[in-house]
């Protein structure tokens, strides 16, 4: 398979479906999944570290989405618009050097208060999904995972 000329860049947006690679996408971002919520059945989310700079991550997070509310539904649409991109992408290139990753797509929980699920999740960028859950994990808004695996 080529992806076009040896140092040319690939424009995500002009660039054709390369089912193989979606198919290995698809089952990394389904692993990433599983290994976290078997980590938060085993573990509080409140007690859990997902990355060495989590305490950087939180604090850019908080200054960069001030409007964020850790608790509601995640707006698919408003964070996928094209102010929605550039914001996330700005926010996400403070990390290429620092976290391995960071711009893969994985699968992120809409809401807090669910379980992974067809209409409870969407596709999301590594950055997006280490943001938002260790806000989550914060407030204690993953600890029921626990709970309910020990009940």
């Amino acid at each position: 398979m080529s992806l076009g000329p040896a140092g040319a860049s690939l424009n995500p947006d002009e660039a054709e479906n390369f089912e193989d690679m979606e198919k290995q996408f698809a089952v990394k971002a389904v692993q990433h999944m599983a290994t976290y919520w078997a980590i938060l059945e085993k573990m509080k989310g409140s007690q859990l570290r997902l990355t060495k700079i989590d305490d950087e991550i939180y604090e850019h997070f908080k200054k960069d989405f001030p409007e964020f509310d850790p608790t509601e539904t995640i707006n698919e649409d408003t964070m996928k618009s094209k102010e929605g991109k550039e914001r996330w992408r700005n926010f996400m290139m403070a990390y290429e050097k620092k976290i391995d990753d960071y711009n893969f797509g994985t699968m992120l929980r809409a809401n807090p208060k669910y379980e992974y699920g067809e209409k409870e999740t969407i596709f999301a960028m590594r950055m997006q999904f280490y943001a938002i859950e260790i806000a989550r994990n914060r407030q204690g808004l993953n600890d029921w995972v626990y709970e309910q695996a020990h009940a």
